[in-house]
C-alpha cells in the first residue's frame, strides 16, 4: 500500500502514506508488462506503459499523482456523464457505432455490434470478444495486445463478437478506452481537455496526468494519475448526487444509475456492475467502487457518508492479501 485516505461527511478523518522506494523494489525485475532498473535490454514499451519504471509508476515523476489503473474507467465514465449533462451526448441509448463511422470498415460484424448502445459500452456488454480476466498478463491477453497495438480504437473495434449486445457481461478494457474516443467525437475535445474544464476545474482539481494510448486518445482504460484528495472528490460528487457546491456537474438520474447494480449475472464474486463502477456490497453494506490493477480503489459508502481512496502497487508477482475486505470490515466496525 502507498496511501490510505478517508473522508467522512466531507472531512478528512484518516490520511497515511506508506513510503516505498520503487527503484529498489523494481530493480532487476522483468515481466511482459515491464522491466525495472537493470533489466530492460530488449524491452521496447515506452516508459508510460512500462509498469516497472519507477519514474512513472506508481507515482508520476516524483509527484503526488498516483496511477489509478482501472479506476480510470470510473472517472472516464464520469466525464461522459458530464458531457451528457451538457447536451454533447444525447442519451445512453445512442448506438455505439454512430460515433465510429470512420472506423466501421474494421468492424467484423457491423450488423450485430451496430445494436450496441452507449449503455452497453459502459456496462461491459457490447458483445465484443475479449480475454482479460481469463488470461494471465502475457501475449494471449487481449488487453496486453491492446497496449502493444498502434491504434487502440481500431484494435478494439476489430475484435470478433461472441455475444449479442446487452446479453453478456465481459470485462473489456478496450471498451473502456472507447469512452475516451466517444467523448472526443461528441465534443471535439479530448477526454482530458473536456475533463479539465467540465469536471476537474469545478471540483477544484488543478493537477492530473492522463497518458495517451495508441492512436492519440487519452488512455481510457487505465491511464489517469491523480492525487488521493482529487480522486476522493470524484467519489464525493457521486455521494452528493452529481452536485458540487450548488452546481450540477452530472445528471441526477444518470448518477444514481451509474453506481447501481445494473448487471449481476456473470459479474465475478457476487458483485454488481454499473457504468464502469463495481458494487461489491460486502455483507449487505452498499459500496460503490472503482477498482484498479495493483491495488487502486475508490470506495464510496453512502450509508456512512464515507469516501476511501487506497493506492498501492502490487504488480511484481508477489502474492499479498488485498486491502479492500479488511478496510471495509474495519470501517463497518468503527461506525457501529
Amino acid at each position: 500500500m502507498d496511501r490510505l485516505f478517508i473522508t467522512r461527511n466531507g472531512y478528512v478523518v484518516f490520511d497515511v502514506r506508506y513510503p516505498r522506494d520503487y527503484r529498489v523494489v523494481a530493480a532487476g525485475k522483468r515481466s511482459p508488462i515491464g522491466c525495472g532498473p537493470g533489466a530492460c535490454d530488449g524491452f521496447h514499451s515506452p516508459p508510460e506503459f512500462n509498469y516497472f519504471d519507477p519514474e512513472v509508476h506508481p507515482w508520476y515523476r516524483g509527484s503526488e499523482l498516483h496511477s489509478l489503473q482501472s479506476v480510470t474507467k470510473s472517472v472516464a465514465a464520469t466525464v461522459l456523464g458530464a458531457a451528457l449533462h451538457r447536451g454533447a451526448i444525447p442519451g445512453m441509448d445512442v448506438p455505439l457505432l454512430s460515433f465510429f463511422a470512420a472506423e466501421r470498415s474494421v468492424v467484423p460484424d457491423p450488423e450485430r455490434l451496430g445494436r450496441a448502445t452507449l449503455a452497453d459500452l459502459l456496462t461491459m456488454r457490447t458483445g465484443i470478444e475479449w480475454h482479460e480476466q481469463d488470461r494471465p498478463l502475457e501475449a494471449t491477453n487481449t488487453t496486453v495486445q491492446l497496449e502493444w497495438s498502434a491504434d487502440w480504437v481500431r484494435f478494439t473495434l476489430s475484435q470478433p463478437m461472441d455475444a449479442d449486445p446487452g446479453t453478456r457481461w465481459a470485462y473489456n478494457s478496450g471498451g473502456s478506452h472507447l469512452i475516451s474516443a466517444v467523448v472526443r467525437k461528441a465534443t471535439g475535445r479530448s477526454i482530458g481537455e473536456y475533463a479539465r474544464e467540465h469536471l476537474f476545474r469545478p471540483l477544484g482539481i488543478a493537477r492530473f496526468h492522463w497518458k495517451l494510448g495508441g492512436g492519440g486518445d487519452p488512455d481510457g482504460e487505465g491511464g489517469l494519475f491523480l492525487d488521493a484528495e482529487s480522486l476522493a472528490k470524484v467519489g464525493y460528487l457521486y455521494l452528493r448526487g452529481g452536485m458540487w457546491e450548488g452546481r450540477r456537474i452530472l445528471p441526477a438520474e444518470w448518477t444514481r444509475t451509474a453506481v447501481s447494480r445494473i448487471v449481476t449475472e456473470g459479474v465475478p464474486g457476487g458483485r454488481g456492475y454499473g457504468y464502469q463502477w463495481w458494487r461489491p456490497d460486502p455483507e449487505g453494506m452498499e459500496v460503490w467502487a472503482g477498482l484498479g490493477f495493483g491495488g487502486q480503489s475508490l470506495l464510496v459508502i453512502p450509508s456512512l457518508d464515507i469516501v476511501a481512496v487506497v493506492y498501492g502497487w502490487n504488480v511484481f508477482g508477489d502474492r499479498v492479501p488485498g486491502a479492500i475486505t479488511p478496510l471495509l470490515t474495519a470501517i463497518r466496525q468503527a461506525a457501529r
